[in-house]
């Protein structure tokens, strides 16, 4: 396969901060997928990473000192979108800097400084944003789902369940797991419109490593009619397709579920409700660009993050749409 993509004319020059797993991933769906970004620089702090070694062979400008050694580098007069994928701690300073200097900032960590993005659900709404958040792996997943069946009736309370082979969580994914389950839990509530939301992360030490999976479980108060059932299945399959534009590997393991509650006590809720719980169970297989395929984890975070650097750039003129 060629490292990159058929030549459209001009492109937009990003960066990627981050030289582990994530940013690696990224910049080579930048290298072989787009047809409106470019690479302009690849941006660590280890000299020694994988992901700066690969960069150099690929004719990508490096830099190990972080986002000071971006800002010295002849490309960053150029680049218009920073990636960045190091970690919560670590992108307020580089969210900081990168907005003195007027740079568009996609956040691939929990941090949650910017406003929380799902493509498939509501990128359009913050096209003009400087600093936007990609959510989680598990809220990329699972809250297109959510938004997909409080778009046909409320959810009153959204519970999404992450499991991910223990192989494709690495350090930076392990140190961030209570920023996890916060910012992901607020995004089922704030992306995917359910009242209150709650999120699980299960890292999976079986052997082969298995393939991302996501369990999707939204409780709504009152009864489903049998029309209101299939227009939920109907846009929760059309919302799984959305999805496949930017994620290949994304798909339903099976039918929709729909299961009564009767008079049951819901402690996020604070109440006792009667309605119904539509379960939906997810599986997410990585393209193999650089993680192995059972990484759908990681590869649907760099995966959106295109698609949401992609929007704004034709969204802001910068090439053609």
């Amino acid at each position: 396969m060629s490292d990159t993509a058929p030549d459209t004319g001009a492109r937009t020059a990003v960066a990627v901060i981050g030289s582990g797993n994530i940013g690696t991933d990224l910049m080579i769906k930048v290298l072989r997928l787009s047809r409106t970004l470019r690479m302009g620089a690849m941006v660590g702090i280890d000299p020694a990473s994988d992901g700066l070694a690969r960069a150099g062979r690929l004719k990508v400008a490096t830099t190990h000192r972080g986002i000071e050694g971006l800002v010295e580098l002849p490309e960053f007069a150029d680049i218009k979108v920073i990636f960045d994928a190091t970690s919560a701690e670590a992108h307020a300073r580089n969210a900081r800097i990168a907005a003195e200097h007027g740079k568009v900032m996609i956040d691939l960590t929990p941090a949650a400084l910017g406003p929380l993005v799902v493509p498939s659900v509501n990128v359009d709404e913050h096209l003009d944003a400087a600093n936007v958040n990609m959510v989680t792996c598990g809220g990329q997943a699972t809250i297109p789902v959510v938004a997909a069946i409080s778009r046909i009736a409320p959810v009153a309370y959204g519970e999404i369940v992450a499991s991910i082979a223990s192989k494709s969580a690495g350090p930076g994914t392990r140190a961030n797991i209570d920023e996890f389950t916060e910012t992901t839990s607020e995004a089922i509530r704030v992306v995917g419109g359910a009242e209150v939301g709650k999120a699980i992360i299960v890292l999976n030490p079986a052997e082969p490593p298995p393939a991302m999976r996501d369990t999707v479980f939204c409780l709504v108060e009152g009864a489903l009619s049998d029309g209101d059932r299939n227009r939920i299945v109907g846009s929760v399959e059309q919302m799984a397709q959305t999805v496949r534009e930017y994620v290949p590997g994304y798909r339903l393991k099976q039918d929709v579920q729909f299961d009564l509650v009767e008079d049951t006590m819901v402690p996020a809720l604070g109440r006792r409700v009667s309605g119904v719980r539509i379960s939906v169970f997810l599986e997410v297989l990585g393209a193999g660009h650089y993680l192995p395929d059972y990484a759908g984890n990681l590869d649907i975070m760099t995966s959106a993050a295109l698609r949401t650097a992609e929007k704004i750039a034709a969204h802001r003129g910068w090439v053609s749409a």
